[in-house]
């Protein structure tokens, strides 16, 4: 059973806690967090737990609670996001269902409140103040700097998209009902999407302010792949319960059911929810490898090349015979990937480059999306910069006209992304990047596994395919280096053939 614990203040005890609980005493100078690099970001956001301590003892299996008496970091929390930034952000066209969305837990049920089309903050102000509903804000990261900065860092460190959600809640209300992975896949899904057709995510819980009564159990569905509501008389008494102060943070595993409320007398609580690894887990992956698999299989293999038996398809169970011959196919294919180094993942690391944010930026961001400089030569030295937004797969040719389907290496990066449409499934998302030849898969890991390399030792047969490659990248993706002046020069977007 988990300790009680002496709170900072009254010297009440409180109910049990998660297994792991860190108090932190305020520091004598300010603490921010690292945002230097992912991995700063990272290890500062759970100070003082150390990384290596926090994913082997705590990601995926138990919750984490950090109670942080750091007012310096407090009000930082609190400048991520407030109740009063809804109004200006309501003047630039919020809708109820996309952007916003206003609930309240009554008799143990979700109540949605709704209005349609565009959101007006009198209207929301009024629902909060005098129908005690929460209001949930959808991907603030969209128009909070800040958030924008968090969460890009934690995609590069994750390797994995990362979204947030605010809940803004009254005094002495609750906006939802145990439940558990009550986490929006993307804005505009998540209006259509039924509430038991949500993703499950990892959660980080920061609170920026006033306070929250959080009351956790034990998951009835260990890493849950749904959403679900629990009833109370299931899930028992609360296995940690406890409240969150500015500065303080919360990170579960997805499964855990939760609920939390505002208790009655204080102001209002607002917290952010930021959530990661949707749709990551080994079974995401081993479907999205598997298809790469066949294929390539298949053009070496007769045998998955044969016709299924006559009218296989019409019967209404799988006949012992297509069950062996699959059997026997998924052992092939198990052969085939043992002791390949062969990149194997296409559509997984697609979507992460097409859908995350792009590097955060000050200004306009011109600079990540406009060419200059001047070509690199066979004499210039080279490196990939922006190397946490570019990935590298093969897959079959995507271009229609190629009948053949020849396996081809795609580059795709987020350099060009729209951050106003991150995590918001918008239909109209494009991928950026580059296609090569699979003949240049092994120049292309020199230029990624080096921190810089000369044009002229690129595994390639000939100086003009030297030259092509590293002229054919945008210059947000390499920086060049040339011996002879010792300049570093931006390498601007060259042959369009290479352009997917």
């Amino acid at each position: 059973m988990p300790k009680k614990v002496k709170p900072a203040g009254d010297g009440k005890e409180e109910g049990p806690v998660p297994c792991k609980q860190v108090k932190v005493e305020a520091a004598g100078g300010p603490s921010p967090l690292n945002l230097d690099s992912p991995s700063g970001l990272f290890e500062s956001l759970i100070s003082p737990i150390k990384t290596e301590t926090f994913f082997k003892e705590f990601w995926e299996q138990k919750p984490l609670l950090i109670q942080r008496d750091d007012p310096v970091l407090a009000t930082y929390y609190r400048s991520l996001f407030r109740l009063s930034d809804l109004k200006s952000l309501c003047s630039r066209g919020m809708y109820y269902g996309r952007d916003v969305n206003v609930c309240r837990c009554v008799n143990g049920k979700k109540k949605i409140l709704n209005k349609d089309g565009k959101v007006h903050f009198l209207q929301l102000r009024k629902d909060f103040d005098q129908k005690r509903a929460t209001i949930q804000f959808h991907q603030p990261q969209r128009f909070k700097d800040e958030l924008w900065r968090i969460q890009e860092k934690l995609e590069c460190y994750f390797g994995s998209l990362v979204g947030s959600n605010v809940y803004i809640t009254p005094a002495g209300s609750q906006g939802l009902p145990p439940h558990y992975d009550d986490v929006e896949v993307r804005g505009e899904e998540t209006a259509r999407l039924r509430e038991d057709e949500l993703l499950p995510a990892r959660v980080f819980i920061l609170q920026l302010e006033g306070e929250k009564h959080w009351r956790l159990y034990h998951p009835t569905v260990p890493l849950a792949r749904e959403y679900s509501l629990e009833a109370e008389d299931r899930i028992g008494r609360p296995a940690h319960e406890f409240t969150l102060k500015p500065g303080d943070l919360l990170y579960f595993p997805r499964g855990t059911i939760h609920q939390a409320d505002t208790p009655s007398g204080l102001a209002h609580s607002t917290h952010v929810t930021i959530s990661t690894y949707q749709s990551s887990s080994w079974g995401d992956f081993l479907l999205d490898t598997i298809s790469g698999l066949v294929f390539d299989t298949a053009k070496a293999d007769v045998e998955l090349r044969a016709g299924i038996p006559r009218q296989l398809l019409l019967q209404v169970e799988t006949t012992a015979v297509a069950t062996r011959k699959l059997s026997g196919f998924l052992r092939m294919l198990a052969d085939r990937l043992e002791g390949t180094k062969e990149l194997l993942s296409a559509d997984m690391k697609k979507d992460f480059a097409m859908n995350r944010l792009p590097p955060y930026y000050l200004g306009d961001g011109v600079e990540l999306s406009t060419p200059g400089g001047q070509l690199p030569g066979l004499d210039s030295t080279v490196r990939l910069q922006f190397r946490d937004h570019v990935v590298l797969t093969v897959g079959p040719d995507q271009d229609p006209s190629d009948e053949t389907r020849e396996k081809m290496v795609y580059i795709y990066h987020s350099l060009k992304n729209r951050r106003e449409t991150h995590m918001m499934g918008n239909e109209e998302t494009e991928s950026h990047g580059l296609r090569f030849p699979l003949s240049h898969i092994d120049a292309l890991k020199q230029i990624w596994n080096s921190s810089a390399i000369s044009v002229k030792d690129l595994k390639l047969t000939t100086d003009e395919e030297k030259q092509s490659l590293v002229t054919s990248w945008p210059y947000v993706l390499t920086e060049v280096h040339r011996r002879k002046n010792s300049k570093l020069l931006n390498v601007p977007e060259g042959d369009k053939n290479h352009t997917s």
